[in-house]
């Protein structure tokens, strides 16, 4: 442990540990001059291993006696004051290993709830409802099987499911930050898919409120959806290499093969904010801190959106809606297919029919607002 050397600041107070320049007998009088409420490291009576016992004050008892929490117990003092220093840096750390899915997502609404929406929160909290055959287990043993035994047996339809999905994400991301676990298991579950009977497309109104506020964060994700009938794998795919400024055109999609790799056509209305978007850098067209958007992290960021917007919308309701305006406008048929990805029905139209890139862009152009 020779050359280690901790620095913190606590009530403007910097304590500076270095094993290199302080000796034993130093380091015993350490804890003498620590702040109100940092901590204490004391010897035990009696023959043990471990006789240093880091302890932190938690209250005071009716005699007015404190209440000790034990973060652990150590080998020597200078051990013990750097645990004790490590752990007033994180407090969490420490007891990593114990951590229950009820005791992190009780930590995680201490910690993370404010910075989300209402309606987020609402929706989160109803989807922990249906985790509580978990609470009780260590969360760093959770894997895939377990958070999607819960998804799938939940007995409700895709919003939950997407909540429950979503919960899962939040809490993987909030114990990757404590050292938690090594990995997000989140990421690897499934949810079902958005029910075609439950599709409301966006309103004229809600679109014309859309542009009003496109300047807010994640707006124009929205508008983008509206536009060119991605679904919301294919637009988080979109890798600026992919997007053809000058042609007007973003190559993308998958799922199916009439779906892959198709040309959709940038409208008008959304080509100052792709330009936006593609001047910004990163890999992707849609990226957060320079970073691809995750799915699950989309939906979050999606949900603060409608509750700003006062709406309340699934992002493949967009798709729904970029496809009922153009029937609306008696856009070909064809040319709907080859932008939307879907497989035409008839033999003629899906093998002997060529649709140039400028049919296509005269075809989303039919969307007048």
């Amino acid at each position: 442990m020779h050359g280690f050397i901790i620095i913190y600041n606590i009530s403007n107070l910097k304590i500076v540990v270095s094993l290199m320049s302080l000796s034993v007998q130093a380091l015993k009088g350490i804890d003498m001059k620590l702040p109100n409420g940092y901590g204490s490291v004391v010897k035990l009576s009696g023959a043990r291993r471990n006789p240093f016992a880091v302890r932190k004050t938690i209250g005071w008892n009716e005699k007015g006696h404190p209440i000790y929490k034990t973060v652990g117990y150590y080998s020597t003092r200078e051990a013990g004051l750097i645990a004790l220093a490590e752990y007033n840096r994180c407090p969490y750390d420490m007891d990593a290993k114990k951590t229950d899915l009820k005791g992190l997502y009780d930590l995680w609404i201490d910690k993370k709830w404010h910075k989300l929406g209402s309606s987020n929160q609402d929706r989160l909290k109803s989807a922990f409802k249906h985790c509580s055959g978990l609470c009780k287990m260590k969360y760093r043993d959770i894997r895939v099987y377990h958070m999607q035994e819960i998804i799938d047996n939940c007995g409700k339809g895709y919003s939950t499911q997407a909540a429950i999905k979503n919960l899962f994400f939040h809490l993987d991301r909030f114990a990757l930050e404590l050292d938690l676990i090594d990995r997000s298991y989140s990421s690897l579950t499934t949810s079902a898919s958005v029910e075609e009977s439950s599709k409301l497309p966006f309103t004229d109104d809600e679109i014309k409120r859309l542009w009003e506020m496109r300047d807010a964060p994640w707006v124009d994700s929205v508008l983008v959806f509206l536009y060119t009938g991605f679904r919301i794998s294919e637009l988080l795919e979109v890798k600026r290499e992919n997007v053809d400024l000058v042609v007007g055109v973003i190559k993308g999609g998958k799922k199916t093969e009439a779906g892959k790799n198709r040309l959709v056509p940038i409208h008008s209305k959304i080509a100052g904010i792709i330009k936006k978007r593609f001047s910004d850098g990163g890999e992707y067209l849609f990226s957060s801190n320079g970073k691809k958007v995750s799915s699950a992290l989309y939906y979050t960021l999606w949900a603060e959106v409608m509750t700003k917007a006062g709406m309340s919308h699934t992002p493949h309701e967009c798709r729904h809606t970029f496809r009922s305006r153009l029937d609306s406008m008696g856009a070909n048929k064809v040319c709907i297919d080859r932008i939307m990805g879907h497989r035409s029905e008839g033999v003629g139209e899906r093998i002997y029919t060529h649709k140039t890139i400028q049919e296509l862009k005269n075809t989303v152009e039919l969307i007048a607002d």
